[in-house]
């Protein structure tokens, strides 16, 4: 064989491997990032897999209140697994598991999944969301199922902005009210033109985050 016969065949053999190598990976992304961002937390152990794992913290830097943990849960066992804890391993932290309809264990279903996060989905709140660390930062967030046992990897703490925004908490921080001092009053002389509330219609400060809450 000549020397460019030869060299004609090395270069069909290393497109074919070249092609060959980027259609393997492209069905691979495809079957991986179905749902699944990839710079969010997954693993595996067992017969369970944790996908698109994040804490969400609220959207404003500085507001206090709850934090929620989203993520996908499969079962590819023979037996449903439940969910008997969530935990901030090296926090105070407590985390509240609700399934998605009605009360009870969160359990994952024999060969089925669960969806954590997100309007009408079963849901893990912290109750005092600066506990999960700063927007940014990375916590540890470790799962308990009845059958594999404790599964924990980390996740990254985000705000409930952009694409996170609809998995975010329900409960928003209901906005302080602010003094305005009238310009007629004189210090230490009540002002002229307001009276006091009469009994019984004062306004609740909870019954008003109740229903800042609900128009969220």
């Amino acid at each position: 064989m000549s020397r460019s016969l030869r060299h004609g065949a090395l270069a069909a053999t290393a497109l074919v491997f070249s092609i060959a190598t980027l259609s393997a990976c492209g069905a691979g992304n495809d079957a991986q990032s179905l749902q699944v961002r990839p710079d969010n937390a997954a693993t595996a152990v067992d017969s369970i897999k944790i996908q698109n794992l994040n804490i969400i913290t609220q959207p404003e830097p500085d507001a206090e209140g709850p934090a929620v943990i989203a993520a996908t849960l499969f079962n590819d066992g023979t037996k449903q697994e439940v969910v008997e804890k969530v935990t901030l391993p090296g926090t105070d932290a407590t985390v509240e598991l609700k399934p998605a309809k009605g009360k009870g264990p969160l359990v994952v279903p024999a060969g089925g999944r669960v969806i954590i996060g997100g309007k009408n989905n079963a849901s893990a709140v912290i109750e005092n969301g600066r506990q999960a660390g700063a927007d940014g930062s990375v916590q540890t967030v470790a799962f308990t199922f009845s059958e594999t046992g404790d599964v924990a990897l980390d996740a990254s703490v985000v705000p409930a902005t952009s694409f996170f925004e609809g998995f975010g908490p329900n409960t928003l921080p209901s906005a302080k009210p602010t003094a305005t001092p009238s310009d007629s009053a004189t210090p230490g002389e009540p002002s002229t033109g307001q009276s006091e509330s009469p009994a019984g219609t004062e306004t609740d400060p909870a019954a008003g985050a109740e229903h800042e809450a609900a128009t969220h």
